[in-house]
């Protein structure tokens, strides 16, 4: 993480995902693993934020861009965006054509304090990898399009994965509320989350809500399955938001 990476904190959130992406984990272990690395990691986003409230120089707004090529692009970029919004951060893509290939990949910038952004990055690597590592695995019914499936697998899991990851994030809101005897956490998290959203608006004023995806396949209820598997959460409030298009 670009804040600071001898935090003994990040390096055992480290350590906890690689053990979790591991192919010799059990469901069962790695299951633990991310349980364990989305408490810390909310944990360590409230230490940030509480940090900054009296330091801002410590955690500054700021955006980072990620480039989304290859296969099943506007699926992982939806997991992507489960992701930022569960953390809280606003989003903005564009879809462009890589003129060296001549394929089509997506944009997306996402703006956030720089620590969110570190987390955003790090949750990004390792769901991916599990989720198409998960999709490859999974088998549809008889007779119907592995591509329709998959595309229905992943939004099933992308849905999982942004309310277990705001449900770490809630609980994590409530430990530090009855440890610091009031409501002064959550003011400050919800005076950040407003400070994100003015600063996306001065950068996109006219930016347009995308359409919503409709998709065919049954693979939803697989993926969902295997979002519960990572265990990472459930339900935070103000997370509604949708991802955004220019």
């Amino acid at each position: 993480m670009t804040q600071n990476p001898q935090n003994p904190k990040v390096a055992t959130i480290k350590a906890l995902l690689a053990k979790a992406e591991d192919p010799a984990a059990s469901p069962e272990e790695a299951e633990a693993y991310f349980t364990r690395a989305a408490a810390l990691m909310a944990k360590y986003g409230i230490e940030q934020a509480m940090l900054a409230e009296a330091r801002p120089e410590t955690d500054e707004l700021t955006s980072r861009s990620f480039d989304i090529k290859g296969k099943y692009v506007p699926d992982r970029a939806a997991l992507l965006f489960s992701i930022t919004h569960a953390l809280g951060a606003q989003n903005v893509y564009w879809n462009l054509t890589d003129y060296d290939n001549g394929k089509r990949y997506r944009k997306i910038r996402v703006y956030a304090h720089a620590s969110t952004l570190d987390r955003i990055e790090m949750l990004f690597s390792t769901l991916q990898l599990q989720a198409l590592n998960g999709m490859a695995k999974a088998r549809p019914m008889y007779g119907e399009s592995v591509t329709a499936y998959r595309k229905s697998w992943m939004a099933g899991f992308s849905s999982t994965v942004r309310k277990r990851l705001a449900e770490a994030e809630e609980s994590a809101i409530q430990e530090a509320k009855q440890q610091a005897g009031g409501a002064s956490t959550e003011l400050v998290l919800v005076k950040r989350e407003a400070a994100v959203e003015r600063f996306f608006k001065q950068a996109h004023p006219k930016v347009k809500t995308a359409p919503r995806r409709r998709l065919t396949g049954n693979g939803w209820r697989d993926g969902r399955a295997a979002g519960e598997r990572a265990d990472i959460g459930g339900r935070q409030i103000g997370r509604t938001r949708k991802a955004l298009a220019v």
